[in-house]
């Protein structure tokens, strides 16, 4: 396989993960002092990245015409 094949191939993937992913969610931890400044303690707190379904329909889009691309070079 060539390149843009290899590409194409990957953001095809992507691609449809995104649309099947619709957010992702982890967790960071932070130390929280208390009131009186001589308690601490540890707090996870959820962070979300959502993803657009038209970032999966572009990187499908771009992957196919990679691919494609890389094809029509190889016949002529």
């Amino acid at each position: 396989m060539r390149p843009y094949s290899i590409g194409g191939v990957i953001l095809i993937v992507l691609g449809v993960i995104a649309l099947m992913v619709r957010s992702v969610t982890y967790f960071t931890t932070e130390t929280v002092v208390g009131p009186l400044g001589f308690f601490a303690w540890d707090v996870e707190r959820p962070q979300t990245i959502f993803i657009s379904p038209l970032a999966g329909l572009v990187a499908i889009g771009v992957g196919v015409m990679l691919v494609l691309m890389d094809r029509r070079r190889r016949i002529v």
